[in-house]
């Protein structure tokens, strides 16, 4: 007996599952419909354009400037400044903004740096930040009171010491 129910069982979930199949010719109606509507629009929107008034376009004339006659100005807003509590080892003082070209863990190395700086003309100067682990020695190139001047100094420097940025000692 349980083998004729679950022989029926089967039977009728074969049936429920063909029986759900869609027809290719209802898919072939539906995209025929589709098709004709399309193309319906199509000839509206055609037949309803109204010509559009031609408009002149106004071009002014190019003025040809050298790449070199080009200048940036920036309101100093958007410059990225690092701020860190630093102690003078080596120098007369800071301004404001100074621009940092080298970071060293032993002063030794700093002072290389300095002395390199000092060589080709800079008031280099080295200031100690012991908040971080290892104490770090920051060689500063220039410092100066206006945030603008430091970042100009700062994009100088960056060609031959790469990585410089700018200081606001706390």
């Amino acid at each position: 007996m349980k083998k004729y129910a679950v022989i029926c069982a089967g039977l009728c979930a074969a049936m429920a599952f063909t029986s759900c199949k869609s027809s290719e010719s209802a898919y072939k109606q539906a995209y025929l419909k589709a098709k004709a509507q399309e193309e319906a629009q199509a000839q509206n929107q055609t037949t309803y354009q109204q010509p559009v008034a031609q408009q002149q376009s106004v071009v002014v004339p190019m003025q040809e400037v050298s790449s070199s006659n080009t200048r940036v100005v920036d309101n100093g807003d958007n410059i990225k400044v690092r701020q860190e509590a630093v102690t003078i080892v080596n120098g007369t003082g800071l301004k404001n903004f100074s621009v940092v070209v080298g970071s060293f863990s032993l002063i030794a190395n700093a002072e290389g740096l300095q002395q390199t700086l000092k060589n080709a003309g800079y008031n280099a100067q080295i200031v100690l930040n012991s908040a971080v682990t290892p104490p770090m020695y920051r060689v500063v190139a220039a410092t100066y009171d206006s945030k603008v001047d430091a970042a100009a100094s700062r994009d100088a420097l960056s060609g031959q010491y790469q990585g410089a940025w700018l200081l606001y000692a706390k």
